[in-house]
C-alpha cells in the first residue's frame, strides 16, 4: 500500500443467500452489541476483515441442499479501487446498486465474502441513523465512548467536546439518554462526532438526506473543510448538485459492479442518462394516443443544447432549449401553448405562455407546430429540472386541451470550473434561480 493512498480496495465481493439468515448482522448497532457481548471472538473476526480467503464461490452459485442458484444476490462483485489520501470521491447509483454494503464492508461493519479493503488511518463512519450510539448512555457518554472506541484520550476528546456540541446544535439534550432522542437530532450528533474526532478517512451515507436544509449546509461545508485538511472522504449520496459540488472524483456502482469511474460531471451526466423515470424526450407518434383532445393535441417534448441535440445535463452556463410539438385538428380556435419549470422540491420557478404576436390572439390553421424556447445560461440554479406542459383553448371559450405535468427532465450541473455567479465560491448557494448579474460599484470615500 503506498504511503499517499488510503484506501485500497481489491476484487471485492459480497454474497448474500436470500431467505437464510446471516451470521454477521449488517447494522452498525447489532454488530456493537454483539462486540461486547463477545469481545474476544468478535476481535478476532474484526482482525480477519483486513484481508479475506476466497471462498469455494462455484459451490455457493451451484446452491445446497437448502437453496438454489435463485437464493444467491451479489450486493458487490469483484470491485477493485484506489483512493489517494486527500481525496473525496463521490459514489452513485441507483437504490439497490450496492453503495451502502461498500461503505459497511469499508467501515468494517460487515465481512466481504471475496476479496480485501484496507485502509490507513482512523475512519469516522455515518451510515445508519444513530450509527455508533449506545441507546441506553447520554450524548455526552456516547460522545466519550465514541472517541474511546477510535483511540482518544479522554484529554483529546475533551478538547473537542465543545465543538462537538456546539456543531450537533444538542446541548439542552446532551444528558438525555440518545434512544429519546429523534432521528434528526441522532443524526446531527452522529455527524458531528464522527467528523469532529479527527478521522483521516470519513465515510457519509445519504443518511443526511434525514437532516433539515440549514444542517446539510453545515455539514458539506465541514466536509470540504475536512478535504482542504488532506484528508479522505467517501461520499454517497442522490443529491447530484452536492456529489459535483463537493467530489474531485466519482464512482456510478450498478448491480454490485464499478460502471464508471472518473470527473464528477462525467459520471453524473451517465448517471442521469442511465435513468429510465425521467428522460430528456417524450414523443407520441400515434395521435390517437397523444395527450390533447378534438382541438389540439401534444406530439413531442424536447430538450435540447447549443448544438441543436437531445440532452438531458447542462453545464450552468449554457443555454437550454425546450422544444414542443403539437398539432391544431380545427380551425377557428384560439390557442395558448405553455409550460413550467419546477425543481425536485415541486417548487415552480417560473411559467411562460406563447405571447408572440404573431401568434397572439389570433386563430390557428390546422397542422403541426414546433415551438421553441432557450433558457439563457447562468439563469438557472444547478440540481434536476422537470418540465410541465399544457395548451390552452383560449378562445372562443377557454379551457385546457391538454396538461402533461413532467414531461420531460434534465439536470443543471455546476462544475466550478468557470464563470457561473458562484465565482470561486464552492459552497452551498441557496435560490432556485441563480442569475449572473453584473454588479457596477464606485469608490465614493
Amino acid at each position: 500500500m503506498k504511503a499517499d493512498t488510503a484506501i485500497v480496495v481489491e476484487n471485492l465481493s459480497k454474497l448474500y443467500r436470500l431467505g437464510v439468515e446471516q451470521q454477521s448482522r449488517d447494522n452498525l448497532a447489532t454488530s456493537m452489541a454483539s462486540f461486547f457481548r463477545n469481545p474476544l471472538s468478535n476481535y478476532r473476526k474484526y482482525r480477519s476483515l483486513h484481508d479475506f480467503r476466497d471462498v469455494d464461490i462455484a459451490n455457493l452459485e451451484r446452491g445446497s441442499e437448502s437453496g438454489s442458484r435463485e437464493d444467491i444476490l451479489w450486493a458487490v462483485r469483484d470491485i477493485s479501487f484506489e483512493v489517494p489520501r486527500g481525496q473525496i470521491l463521490g459514489i452513485v447509483g441507483r437504490n439497490g446498486a450496492g453503495k451502502s454494503t461498500l461503505l459497511k464492508i469499508l467501515s468494517r461493519i460487515t465481512a466481504p465474502t471475496t476479496g480485501r479493503a484496507l485502509i490507513r488511518g482512523r475512519v469516522g463512519s455515518l451510515l445508519e441513523v444513530g450509527t455508533g450510539f449506545h441507546q441506553e448512555l447520554s450524548g455526552r457518554e456516547n460522545i466519550y465512548l465514541n472517541g474511546t472506541i477510535l483511540g482518544l484520550r479522554k484529554r483529546e476528546v475533551d478538547k473537542l467536546f465543545d465543538e462537538i456540541v456546539d456543531f450537533a446544535g444538542v446541548e439542552q439534550f446532551l444528558d438525555t439518554p440518545v434512544k429519546r432522542y429523534s432521528s434528526g437530532m441522532k443524526v446531527r450528533l452522529g455527524f458531528a462526532v464522527a467528523a469532529h474526532l479527527n478521522p483521516e478517512v470519513l465515510i457519509v451515507d445519504e443518511v443526511l438526506a434525514v437532516g433539515d436544509a440549514e444542517f446539510k449546509r453545515k455539514c458539506l461545508g465541514k466536509m470540504e473543510s475536512i478535504g482542504e485538511e488532506g484528508r479522505t472522504i467517501l461520499f454517497v449520496s442522490h443529491n447530484m448538485p452536492q456529489v459535483t459540488r463537493l467530489c474531485n472524483r466519482v464512482i456510478m456502482m450498478e448491480k454490485g459492479e464499478i460502471a464508471r469511474d472518473g470527473a464528477p460531471h462525467q459520471v453524473v451526466e451517465a448517471y442521469l442518462s442511465a435513468g429510465q423515470h425521467r428522460v430528456a424526450m417524450r414523443e407520441w407518434t400515434n395521435l390517437e394516443d397523444a395527450p390533447g383532445g378534438e382541438i389540439a393535441r401534444l406530439r413531442s417534448v424536447s430538450v435540447r443544447n447549443e448544438r441543436d441535440e437531445i440532452a438531458d445535463s447542462f453545464d450552468i452556463r449554457k443555454p437550454i432549449t425546450v422544444q414542443v410539438e403539437y398539432d391544431c385538428l380545427q380551425s377557428g380556435f384560439v390557442l395558448l401553448p405553455a409550460f413550467s419549470l419546477c425543481n425536485e422540491e415541486a417548487q415552480i420557478i417560473f411559467s411562460s405562455a406563447d405571447i408572440e404576436p404573431k401568434w397572439a390572439g389570433r386563430e390557428r390553421a390546422p397542422g403541426r407546430y414546433v415551438a421553441r424556447i432557450t433558457i439563457p445560461g447562468n439563469f438557472l440554479a444547478e440540481g434536476t429540472m422537470l418540465i410541465n406542459t399544457a395548451v390552452w383553448q383560449w378562445e372562443p371559450i377557454r379551457k385546457i386541451e391538454y396538461h402533461v405535468p413532467e414531461a420531460v427532465a434534465f439536470q443543471v450541473i455546476d462544475t466550478l470550473e468557470g464563470d457561473s455567479a458562484r465565482g470561486k465560491y464552492q459552497g452551498d448557494l441557496a435560490g432556485v434561480v441563480r442569475p449572473k448579474l453584473d454588479w457596477q460599484t464606485e469608490f465614493t470615500g
